[in-house]
């Protein structure tokens, strides 16, 4: 997933989106920060929205079915990891990913899981905090084997 899918994916989804919350249009372009005309045109299909316009979407509607089913549950997760290209620098707790993740390897408490959905890769410790996440899945192998390498060392 990049950039342009995400846009794509939530332009054609916005209509849906502002439905799922019970917004009018009007009320929708106001909390998103567009003109009514240029919501008009993106539900339409006629232009994509811009990026910081999905990101505003994704940031506040992250709880609705919608945005939930586009991204598996993580929608700032992933657009942090395509913003940024892969994320290793800071920890956040996660709920462990029970329902939209599927695990690919563990190795000395660290849990290498795939999002069944947006298919970005992630890195847990042991106590569930989110240590790296990434697309690149050579990357992010390369990354578990570094982590749970150091932990050898540290222990």
């Amino acid at each position: 997933m990049n950039r342009d899918e995400i846009i794509r994916l939530v332009s054609e989804k916005l209509r849906l989106i502002r439905t799922e919350a019970g917004y009018t249009q009007d009320k929708m372009a106001e909390i998103i920060g567009v003109s009514k005309k240029t919501l008009v045109q993106i539900e339409k299909g006629r232009v994509l929205a811009g990026w910081s316009t999905v990101v505003s979407i994704c940031a506040l509607f992250r709880e609705t079915e919608t945005v939930q089913f586009l991204f598996g549950n993580e929608p700032l997760e992933v657009l942090e990891t395509v913003a940024r290209e892969g994320i290793d620098y800071r920890r956040m707790k996660t709920f462990g990913g029970r329902i939209w993740w599927k695990e690919i390897s563990r190795k000395n408490g660290f849990i290498l899981q795939q999002n069944i959905l947006s298919k970005h890769f992630r890195i847990l410790d042991e106590q569930h905090y989110r240590v790296f996440s990434s697309f690149d899945e050579k990357l992010t192998k390369q990354r578990l084997k570094e982590l749970a390498k150091n932990d050898d060392t540290n222990s």
